[in-house]
């Protein structure tokens, strides 16, 4: 990156200017707000206002109070890491710029007066009591099962699931005394008295409902593809599941099994071959990440399961836990729900903590399907996964370069790329992504429009990751931000669009 394309770099979610002469208690907010998201790099010796290029190099005592700020500002430390880009500054005088690049951070952090900001876009935002507390939750700084629950006795709790539990783990005493004495089930408090925790609850509770009352699962089947309403209402079957989560994960496995339909047809080596529309393993994780993971302190809405006729949508209260990102899910592990997570092992519905993704994807992989996408609206993450084909090849159009279509077979295997000339352009494109981008093709041909091998590219990546930031794009392209930037706002609006705010939003593809 050059020092003109960080001059005319657009500030976002992380990405900002800070002029030399910034108060270091203003700069700890930007500094606190990246880390508390997800990371970013300040440039600081351009002003953020004028673009002036002021340089650092002849504030010397100004640029030690700012580099002391992550240590000085900011509670706890943020290892910030500081280099500097040598430049010409605003009077033709040789200099440097100092950028500073802030890890997302896995603590919470406050400024100097105890105050949490976030980064949302271009902006680092104050958090209220109750997102600050929502944010410690996510990065499992504290936990929310671990709370009392307000009016909750041992008296709501079901004895004898305990005491099947106990015997399962291996606890010989009685059931009251394993509450007593393991993972905080129960505690005696300041005044003398039991508090029964959040997960107790939720795990051995005659009717958690009580407590909680959307903390069920909720089953929902469409008809089609799409989600309708009123006089179009397409849904076809609609049922709740209650009680313990292991209780619902049982029932709702069990009652999404009904549902799935299995394929017979005649494959190689003349061998009948047997699909499902979603392997036995996924609906299984899936079920149980959704309950073991959602967050509870979330209480306006269930977990609900949505199948379409294309797919199979969950939809659970909070956003990815922890440092968990779409980019690393596959191969990162982070229990928002730790006691749950140990409970539904113990019954083996937990294979091997950190595995039950990336078998999910290879589960996919391997009946040639997408892999899940990801998707965060408010405070609900909603992951799709793809019905497995029924064939293992299917017609697909090419385009020439005299923009005629012609019929061809491909083989749809996950990841394999297949060439296609587009307007005298090679394009590489991935077979699971081929008739989307093709359907964009040819609306740029209909439309006497151009998409370049770089716009394909970006739209490609968004594909399969809709959360990719633009510099995660300009590193997997390999042009500049600015390039990137430039590319999107010529698509934007016919090709693309932006759902949501820089922070928690993501792309989205206009067919």
């Amino acid at each position: 990156m050059t020092i003109e394309e960080i001059r005319a770099g657009k500030e976002g979610q992380t990405f900002d200017l800070k002029s030399i002469q910034i108060d270091p208690k203003a700069l700890a907010i930007p500094i606190v707000a990246m880390a508390n998201a997800d990371g970013g790099m300040l440039a600081i010796g351009i002003s953020d206002k004028t673009r002036k290029i002021e340089g650092v190099n002849q504030h010397t005592a100004k640029l030690n109070e700012l580099l002391r700020v992550p240590f000085d500002f900011c509670n706890p430390t943020i290892p910030v890491t500081c280099r500097y880009m040598d430049c010409t500054n605003d009077e033709g005088n040789p200099d440097r710029i100092l950028l500073m690049d802030i890890p997302a951070s896995q603590f919470l952090h406050t400024n100097q007066a105890d105050e949490a900001y976030i980064r949302v876009g271009d902006k680092s935002r104050k958090l209220t009591f109750e997102e600050r507390m929502q944010l410690m939750y996510d990065k499992g700084e504290r936990s929310y099962e671990d709370t009392a629950v307000y009016g909750a006795t041992i008296d709501d709790i079901n004895m004898d699931a305990v005491a099947e539990y106990a015997k399962l783990v291996g606890y010989s005493r009685s059931p009251l005394e394993y509450l007593r004495e393991n993972n905080g089930f129960v505690k005696t408090n300041k005044k003398g008295e039991e508090d029964v925790s959040v997960a107790c609850i939720l795990l051995f509770g005659k009717n958690p409902q009580n407590f909680f009352p959307r903390s069920r699962t909720r089953f929902i089947r469409y008809e089609g593809v799409d989600e309708k309403v009123g006089a179009e209402m397409n849904v076809i079957k609609d049922v709740i599941f209650e009680g313990t989560i292991l209780n619902q994960v049982k029932k709702t496995i069990e009652f999404i099994e009904t549902q799935v339909r299995e394929h017979t047809f005649l494959g190689q080596h003349a061998q009948f071959v047997t699909k499902r529309d979603y392997p036995e393993f996924v609906i299984q994780e899936m079920t149980v990440n959704a309950c073991c993971h959602r967050a509870y302190n979330i209480k306006g809405t269930e977990i609900q399961i949505k199948m379409f006729d294309d797919r199979l949508v969950f939809e659970s209260p909070g956003k990815l836990p922890g440092q968990v990102k779409p980019n690393n899910i596959r191969h990162t592990h982070f229990s928002r729900n730790p006691k749950i997570a140990a409970f539904l092992k113990a019954y083996h519905f937990v294979k091997e903590f950190g595995e039950g993704f990336d078998r999910i994807c290879r589960e996919q992989e391997a009946n040639g399907a997408n892999v899940p996408s990801f998707r965060t609206d408010e405070f609900i993450l909603k992951i799709t996964v793809p019905k497995v084909t029924e064939n293992v090849n299917v017609n697909v159009a090419k385009v020439n370069g005299n923009g005629q279509k012609v019929d061809e077979k491909v083989d749809e295997k996950v990841n394999e790329k297949v060439n296609e000339k587009v307007n005298g352009n090679d394009v590489k494109v991935n077979a699971n992504r081929h008739g989307l981008i093709e359907k964009l093709i040819e609306k740029a041909i209909s439309n006497h429009d151009k998409l370049t091998e770089n716009r394909i590219t970006i739209l490609e990546l968004m594909i399969d990751n809709p959360y990719i930031s633009v510099v995660e794009l300009a590193k997997a392209v390999g042009i500049s931000v600015n390039s990137i930037m430039r590319n999107i706002d010529y698509m934007r609006g016919k090709y693309l669009r932006r759902v949501g705010p820089d922070k928690g939003g993501f792309w989205e593809i206009i067919e």
